[in-house]
Parts: C-alpha cells; sequence; structure tokens
C-alpha cells in the first residue's frame, strides 16, 4: 500500500520562480530553493505529466535528462495541472492561489467549476465564464510575470495557441507576453527567441505530449517511453542553443499512476448518499455534501473504499498542511468538505458523468511519490 506524503513548501513548485527572481536581481525575493544562478536569461521548461521517479526508472531513454544533476522538489496539492501551473505561475500555495482542484465549487453556484477549461460544468444556461468569473477575481494574487514588468524583466509564456488569453493563464501567468507554438521546431525558437528579446528575460514553455500519451497509453506504455525520448531530444536541442548567461529549468506539473482499481460512483448508489456534488479527480475526489450529512458521507466512503484511499474532512487536510501554510476563506470554501485520495491504483470514476476521464488508463492528482515528486534539472550555459 502506496503511502501517502505531504507537499513541502518551501521546496515545491510553488517556490521555483520567486528563487528565480531572486537570482536575477528582483528586491523582495529570496532564492528559497538555493538554484544559485548567476545568470541573465532563465527558461523554466513545463513537462506536463513526468515524474521524477518515472525519469529515474526511465533513465535510459532520457540520457540528456539524467545527465544532469538530479534532484526533485513536489508538487502542490492536488496533483494537477491547473493547481500546479498556477502555483508555478504565482509563486504560493494553492490555499493562496485558490485554484484549489480540477473541478471545484464557487459560491452562488450548483454547478462545478473547471479550472483547467475555465467553465461550468453539466447541464444548465450557457455562460461566458470569462465574464462571469474573471480570472482576476478567482486568482487575484499578483503572478510571478507581473513581478518581472514591475522589475523590467521581460517575461513570456511559450505554449500552444489554445492558451493564450484562456482563463487558466490569466490566471497564472497575466502580466508577459506570449508566443503561441505550432510544432516542436516552432517551441524551440519561441523560447530562444523570448531569451534573446531583452537583457533579462524569463521565459516559461509547456510541453503536453508525455502526459496525453501517459492518460490514454498509461505511463508504463512503450508508447510512453517513446515519448518521453522525444521530449528528451527536444530539450537537449534546446540546451546546446541557449543563449550565453542563461539556464534552463526542466520541472513538471506532477507525475501520474495506471489506474487499475477503479470504483464507479455513478453506479454504486451507497455512494451518492448525502452527497450534493462530487469534485477534483478520480484520484483526489472532493466531496460536497448535504447540510449534516458530512459524518456519515465520511463513514460511509471509509468503509466502501477501504485502505485503498484516505478519506478526510477539510479541516484535516487543511491542518495537515496539504494546501500550504495559509489558506484563506474563499479557498476552503472551494475544498471539498470531505477529501479522498487514492493509493496505489485506486480511483474513484464517474462513467455516466464524466466518460472520457472514465476511460484513461493514466491519472494523477493524489499524493503518492509517484504523483508528487517532480524532477528539477538545471542547465547553465
Amino acid at each position: 500500500m502506496n503511502r501517502l506524503l505531504v507537499p513541502r513548501y518551501g521546496d515545491s513548485l510553488a517556490d521555483v520562480l520567486p528563487s528565480v527572481l531572486a537570482c536575477l536581481g528582483v528586491a523582495g525575493a529570496t532564492d528559497q530553493l538555493r538554484l544559485r544562478l548567476d545568470v541573465d536569461h532563465v527558461c523554466v521548461f513545463v513537462v506536463d505529466g513526468l515524474g521524477a521517479e518515472a525519469l529515474a526508472a526511465h533513465a535510459d531513454s532520457a540520457p540528456f535528462l539524467t545527465s544532469l544533476p538530479a534532484r526533485s522538489i513536489t508538487a502542490t496539492f492536488p496533483t494537477t495541472t491547473a493547481t500546479s501551473l498556477t502555483s508555478l505561475g504565482v509563486g504560493v500555495g494553492p490555499g493562496e492561489h485558490g485554484i484549489v482542484s480540477y473541478l471545484m465549487r464557487l459560491p452562488g453556484e450548483e454547478r462545478l467549476f473547471n479550472t483547467l477549461r475555465w467553465r461550468l460544468t453539466g447541464e444548465g444556461p450557457k455562460v461566458d465564464a470569462l465574464l462571469a468569473f474573471p480570472p482576476e477575481r478567482i486568482q487575484p494574487h499578483e503572478t510571478i510575470f507581473e513581478r518581472c514588468a514591475s522589475a523590467g524583466i521581460a517575461a513570456v509564456q511559450v505554449a500552444p495557441g489554445y492558451q493564450e488569453g484562456s482563463g487558466l493563464s490569466r490566471a497564472g501567468w497575466r502580466g508577459g507576453g506570449f508566443r503561441a507554438t505550432y510544432s516542436v521546431g516552432d517551441l524551440i525558437d519561441g523560447v530562444l527567441s523570448a531569451l534573446t528579446m531583452a537583457p533579462k528575460s524569463l521565459v516559461y514553455a509547456y510541453h503536453s505530449e508525455l502526459d496525453s500519451t501517459g492518460h490514454v497509453r498509461g505511463p508504463r506504455s512503450r508508447a510512453w517511453d517513446f515519448e518521453l525520448t522525444n521530449t528528451d531530444r527536444i530539450i537537449a536541442d534546446l540546451a546546446q542553443r541557449l543563449p550565453a548567461r542563461s539556464a534552463l529549468i526542466v520541472t513538471a506539473d506532477h507525475g501520474m499512476v495506471e489506474l487499475t482499481d477503479p470504483i464507479d460512483f455513478d453506479t454504486h448508489p451507497h455512494l451518492r448518499e448525502g452527497v450534493v456534488a462530487l469534485g477534483g479527480e478520480p484520484r483526489a475526489r472532493f466531496v460536497y455534501t448535504a447540510d449534516g450529512a458530512t459524518d456519515d458521507v465520511a463513514t460511509t466512503w471509509a468503509g466502501a473504499l477501504g485502505d485503498a484511499f484516505a478519506v478526510h474532512t477539510r479541516a484535516e487536510v487543511i491542518d495537515a498542511g496539504w494546501f500550504g501554510p495559509t489558506v484563506t476563506p474563499e479557498a476552503a470554501y472551494r475544498i471539498g468538505d470531505l477529501v479522498a485520495v487514492a493509493r496505489d491504483g485506486a480511483g474513484v470514476v464517474r462513467t455516466h458523468a464524466e466518460p472520457n476521464s472514465s476511460r484513461m488508463v493514466g491519472h494523477h492528482g493524489s499524493l503518492t511519490s509517484a504523483e508528487l515528486l517532480v524532477p528539477l534539472r538545471i542547465l547553465r550555459s
């Protein structure tokens, strides 16, 4: 049975860019991660879905990355893209920035909010979510890119075009420029162009193919292994072309596990008793309960799921520090009345309400070491 860990705030994704700012000479920033980079240009390259354990286990498939000094940090909780990328882009934990899950509740809304797609879920009136739920209100804290602008540092996001102006990009990365990518070659060119556009620069680059392959084929598949090799070659090509006084930092938003023991919420009536909404995702469920039903639901879920899951109340996970040292009232409201996190290959799926997710082989969100630990590999030119 896999042990569940707790994010190491102070040694996490939330600490990467504040440490970079300190290295770039931004007043008030602290090099919490002890990067000690004497450079003028930094690219933080995020490989979606690359866990530190998976990288170590597939060293032969990633010779360049594994040739760099090995170090790992933790993602934040839950170990999911929307939460992790916002933690990276804002430089604080989910309890402060408020993007606390893939699916979470907002005040006055019966439907849950999808933070990755920036839209309400389920049936109901069509809503322009960017107008109804402005990212600057949902996530009000200053971003790292906004701090760069104040300090005279050029900051650019290099990512697929669909992310430009998206709710999640505005929530976590507003304040800088955007360079859309259309191919692997364009990704490398975009990073190099952005790095050299000013005397000091910070570039955030995002690469998604490994995560997509892991979801569909599984993180232990041959396809995943091939994709890791492709990703390693991309990063190696970029590293060879870095301008002088630059650093390349490679990290990830989460790792991934294969779902081998799912239980279907939609076909188990006893799991639905007292539950008004089910948020999160299969490996980290937010259970929103009817008034007065939390204790009964906790007993039911703990009994039905057994040792495959840990079921805790909102207060317990906040006190345990899962969402960071500070949790605002707004963020606390968005967290489930209960939080159920999976061990081993377990997951709570919804074959009717979430058919696409339920068919996926690879998943993430929980606090196993395979999901929580992410690489931090650094190259200086």
